[in-house]
């Protein structure tokens, strides 16, 4: 995030696309290497085989019909695509989905229930809170008619909520992942809400979105700290 700007000042947009498909790429790698450290490599392929086939379906009905997120399209810059998605975007469902699950595993002391696949899923949004305004600042997809947070629709914000939801509840059901440690994840979410913050503010110019992301991803984060709880490990 700190680097995108440097390389689009000085390389320019196609330097920048390549440098946010690497950076997923590598955020990618070093949730499953240290998914692989706690789960069965059968687990592991399965759970990225569930977080591909469902996110790209969804995204590819999204983009045809506007449901569930709304009216969008995503343009050419990110390629190779798959009915008019980009294969990147399972990936980066891929690379938060179990930073996100590590953050409701801390807030309620288990993988598994309701309160876990709800508060997986509103981790996700959160995130989303600095990434939808950001990447369509970039350029990388548009909604058609606009909407009331910084020009995103509000039902996308739903459709990333039932789509992280419908994930994790999928994983739950099929994987039946064992506990993990939580806290390398929990420091990938970290820093990705602190360089996202810094980037989207400053960087990027986006003070509105950098604002409410920061307070979304912070208070999830810190939360069992206010509450004067214990932190699961």
């Amino acid at each position: 995030m700190i680097a995108l700007p440097i390389v689009n000042w000085t390389l320019g947009d196609p330097a920048l696309t390549y440098g946010i498909i690497l950076s997923v790429l590598l955020q990618t790698a070093a949730v499953l290497s240290e998914l692989l450290r706690h789960w069965s490599h059968s687990k592991v392929l399965t759970t990225v085989l569930i977080v591909a086939m469902v996110t790209w379906l969804v995204e590819a009905i999204g983009t045809a019909t506007g449901v569930p997120f709304g009216v969008y399209d995503y343009t050419a810059k990110l390629q190779p695509q798959l009915a008019h998605v980009p294969l990147l975007i399972p990936l980066a469902w891929l690379m938060m989905l179990p930073p996100a699950w590590a953050v409701a595993s801390r807030l309620v002391g288990r993988f598994r229930g309701p309160a876990f696949i709800a508060l997986s899923a509103l981790a996700m949004v959160a995130w989303d809170l600095f990434l939808d305004p950001q990447m369509v600042n970039w350029g990388l997809w548009e909604w058609q008619n606009g909407g009331a947070y910084f020009g995103i629709p509000l039902s996308n914000y739903l459709g990333w909520f039932l789509t992280a939801a419908l994930v994790t509840l999928l994983i739950e059901w099929i994987v039946k992942p064992e506990s993990f440690l939580t806290k390398p994840f929990i420091l990938i979410y970290a820093t990705t809400w602190v360089l996202q913050s810094i980037g989207v503010a400053i960087l990027w110019g986006m003070p509105g979105p950098a604002f409410f992301g920061f307070l979304g991803m912070g208070c999830l984060l810190l939360l069992p700290v206010l509450r004067g709880g214990k932190v699961q490990a």
